[in-house]
């Protein structure tokens, strides 16, 4: 295990925090790539888990990929995954889903927030790694939302919660998408991970694993990987100061349905109201 991968999930969490003991909580089979795909093959026994499968119900891009079903273009997804993490030697059996369809994490906040909750406990899980709340893509900020739910639930019960921590994606800056960089509005510092020249190879093969998804990845070129300790998100304002990326785009959700979907999601879980310690 490299130095800088052993020491950076500790870093995060504040105290020693082995592989096995961490989960990467992402939406979409490629992010755990771009999130951490330099640090993989570096951190054995981590587990990987994807919120839904990939596959919007709609076929516009399972058409645009050659499919011709939701369901066809969803075990093309997962072939991609297993290939990907192979590179990254991520075993199979440490690739976890929930099976969420894809543009729908939104909706159905309040049943990942349990799942991710149970599976949390099962497996002793002591840090999270996932999306920041943002505004990117409404599944990146619905994810971010259940995984801190997820914790919530667990402390109500008396549970150990894991730490949470954060990858970089993308948000809507004042000139356009700005690509692998945090929001301007978190306290914690960041951590700052230059791949070596072995790491960024690694990361970039499993990025062709991605074949349907080539042309989303490609412009995520960037030779540093970014994390920070998380952060109390209120949940009830729009990310990003309200400005939105995935509002340009037919992903499954306006923003201003989100904080009626939050609030909703909070009241079925029976929690209080965010920010969340």
């Amino acid at each position: 295990m490299g130095a800088a991968a052993s020491t950076l999930l500790s870093a995060l969490a504040g105290t020693p925090v082995a592989p096995a003991e961490a989960m990467v909580v992402v939406a979409h089979p490629d992010d755990e790539t771009i999130g951490i795909g330099g640090q993989l093959r570096r951190l054995p026994g981590i587990a990987v888990l994807h919120v839904t499968d990939g596959a919007p119900r709609g076929l516009e891009d399972a058409r645009v990929y050659g499919f011709d079903s939701w369901q066809a273009y969803a075990v093309a997804r997962r072939r991609e995954l297993e290939a990907a993490m192979e590179v990254a030697g991520v075993p199979a059996d440490m690739l976890l889903s929930l099976g969420v369809p894809d543009q729908q994490a939104c909706r159905r906040l309040a049943a990942i927030a349990r799942a991710l909750a149970g599976r949390f406990e099962e497996r002793g899980t002591r840090l999270v790694l996932t999306h920041p709340y943002e505004g990117g893509h409404p599944d990146h900020d619905a994810v971010c939302f259940a995984v801190h739910a997820a914790c919530r639930l667990l402390q109500r019960e008396g549970a150990a919660a894991p730490i949470v921590a954060e990858m970089t994606f993308y948000h809507l800056g004042p000139d356009g998408p700005v690509l692998q960089r945090f929001p301007p509005d978190g306290p914690s510092p960041e951590v700052v991970l230059e791949l070596e020249e072995a790491d960024w190879e690694a990361k970039r093969r499993t990025i062709a694993c991605h074949e349907t998804q080539r042309r989303t990845l490609a412009p995520f070129t960037d030779w540093v990987e970014r994390f920070r300790r998380a952060p109390a998100y209120d949940f009830s304002r729009l990310p990003n100061g309200g400005r939105l990326h995935y509002d340009a785009y037919p992903w499954g959700l306006a923003g201003a349905e989100w904080p009626g979907l939050t609030a909703a999601a909070v009241a079925e879980l029976g929690l209080d109201p965010p920010p969340w310690p």
